[in-house]
């Protein structure tokens, strides 16, 4: 059996990026939003929920990045196979927002291939740092996440049903996720490296809802 360098490793993760920022991925899951009836969203309605939908997208994006290449730099076992595990979880988050880009016809971010390997480029750094390290910068993140979900709930339009089930639902995943992180041996992060992490999630979010 071939062994694979860590270059070989590299090389064949950036072959994957299209695969992660153009193709649907296939369903692990059905969506929270499947039962959920459609309701009548006016046109202005519909763009915001659309560029909401955009973001959270971009968001799962960068979190299959992030598990991607943590797992990579792993090294626990145990700690690799939780990191599957709550990045098949992140795949079907992908998998319900892009599902429902399409039912409020819109377009996913025209910059998905950057935010990949940014998320991804971060999450590789971090694993560098060992894993009690990685862990850490996991749990920081997913809080970050379900932060900005509970605003998604706040903003989205009350009557678009299908977005709020969905996003509700990948709020209390990604609380799980960090807190399983934080279990798991998780070192708190430094305040400058958390307020970091947040004006960059900020600058992303702009720029998603837009583009």
């Amino acid at each position: 059996m071939r062994h694979f360098s860590m270059c070989d490793k590299l090389i064949s993760r950036f072959d994957v990026i299209l695969q992660w920022t153009h193709l649907v991925p296939a369903v692990t899951r059905p969506s929270p939003s499947d039962d959920v009836p459609e309701t009548e969203l006016n046109s202005d309605e519909r763009r915001h929920a659309g560029r909401l939908m955009r973001v959270n997208h971009v968001g799962e994006i960068c979190a299959q990045a992030l598990y991607q290449s943590q797992v990579m730099t792993g090294r626990s076992s145990d700690l690799r196979k939780k990191l599957r595990k709550a990045a098949a979880e992140e795949t079907a988050h992908l998998r319900w927002c892009q599902q429902r880009l399409q039912e409020l016809d819109t377009h996913p971010s025209y910059l998905n291939p950057l935010w990949y390997i940014g998320a991804w480029s971060i999450g590789f750094i971090a694993g560098l740092f060992g894993d009690k390290i990685s862990l850490g910068f996991l749990a920081a993140t997913e809080h970050q996440v379900g932060e900005h979900l509970a605003k998604h709930l706040q903003s989205l339009p009350c009557n678009d049903k299908k977005s709020l089930a969905i996003v509700e639902q990948m709020r209390l995943e990604e609380i799980e996720h960090a807190t399983t992180a934080e279990q798991s041996g998780a070192v708190p992060l430094a305040l400058s490296i958390q307020w970091g992490m947040r004006g960059l999630a900020k600058l992303m979010a702009t720029v998603a809802y837009r583009i």
